[in-house]
């Protein structure tokens, strides 16, 4: 029996919204799982609201703990005022789950495969989707055999790196300066630098390599940063996309998240034949990713008009200023009605699958 079985028509789907987790993108993941939990529909659903502490363990919340500044806020009352919940113990609490997790260990399907073996549904893409989607190097080679623009990128182990650094620096070079360094699987435009000259390499390398074992120099783009939320399963649909304008040369965590920092128009100043372009290369990437649910594409808009794909966000921002919110808002879609689909797409997919996702 799955988990959804026992749910009656007299009793309201409980959702559990997965929040917090560990990996560096945690405080995001609690504003997301926040905003979630406050704008669900609660005529349809009861939320639980669940916390992954640091040490990967979940924990039923009260609201007073939900309201806290930070994650460390929330761990240090857990014992005293949450209810620990065993993962075996998950599908007697909740009919489906909600991941409001960011990056490591939530969005790159650990914890996908952990529902999979408790039997519960979950939203956003399936295990191996989910692990492609936060390998940059992997999604990368991915669309570039399905004939999709992605930026040129030079993948740089540590191992190799300590042992033949001017043979990497060198084919490094071979982008141009400036470029953009970053970890391969991190989020949040954690640890990415702009590199103008050779010599600014090995601090960013070691930066990145705090991160991962796998680094990734990439050529650096002019053009217009853009992002395009997709929704659906078997027929995805792109959402308006929004141009993404950074503070700083680099977009940083705040100018994604914070209220306040950067500047997201949504539509993207581009002509309507330009943003129909974008649509449809977040569509393909969607599908050639084999992604499910929901997810944000990132893109740049070269000036010579060609769409080159970043890369995907298997589980992007929910927090109240993410531009996803903002893309369904100028389709009429309101936060609940999101969240709804987000949510009825994930008992679709589950329904009807043979395996795992």
């Amino acid at each position: 029996m799955g988990a959804t079985d026992d749910a009656t028509a007299d009793r309201k789907l409980r959702v559990g919204i997965i929040m917090g987790g560990l990996s560096s993108e945690k405080e995001v993941s609690l504003e997301s799982g926040r905003n979630i939990f406050t704008k669900i529909d609660r005529r349809t659903y009861d939320p639980v609201p669940i916390f992954m502490d640091g040490r990967g363990a979940l924990w039923e919340i009260p609201l007073k703990l939900l309201m806290r500044n930070s994650t460390s806020d929330i761990e240090d009352d857990l014992r005293e005022e949450a209810v620990r919940i065993p993962y075996e113990s998950l599908p007697e609490r909740v009919d489906v789950v909600c991941l409001g997790l960011h990056g490591k260990y939530g969005e790159d399907g650990c914890m996908q495969g952990l529902l999979e073996l408790l039997g519960v549904p979950y939203t956003g893409s399936g295990v191996l989707a989910s692990a492609i989607g936060m390998d940059k190097y992997v999604s990368r080679r991915i669309l570039e055999i399905n004939g999709i623009d992605v930026p040129r990128t030079v993948a740089v182990t540590r191992r190799r790196w300590e042992a033949e650094p001017e043979a990497v620096a060198a084919e490094i070079g071979g982008l141009g300066f400036p470029c953009v360094v970053k970890p391969n699987r991190e989020g949040c435009s954690t640890a990415v630098a702009k590199v103008a000259a050779a010599e600014e390499l090995p601090a960013a390398l070691a930066d990145a390599f705090r991160w991962d074992n796998l680094a990734l120099a990439e050529e650096f783009i002019a053009g217009m940063e853009v992002t395009c939320g997709v929704l659906g399963v078997d027929a995805p649909e792109a959402l308006t996309p929004s141009e993404t304008i950074p503070t700083t040369g680099l977009l940083s965590l705040e100018d994604k998240f914070l209220y306040g920092q950067g500047e997201n128009k949504t539509p993207a100043r581009l002509p309507a034949e330009q943003l129909e372009r974008v649509r449809e290369t977040a569509v393909r990437t969607f599908r050639s990713l084999d992604l499910k649910g929901y997810a944000r594409i990132d893109m740049f808009v070269r000036p010579d008009g060609r769409v080159a794909v970043l890369e995907p966000n298997t589980l992007p921002g929910m927090t109240p200023s993410t531009v996803l919110f903002h893309q369904a808002a100028a389709s009429g879609v309101t936060q609940a009605e999101l969240i709804g689909r987000i949510i009825r797409a994930a008992l679709e997919v589950h329904a009807g699958k043979r395996g795992p996702l």
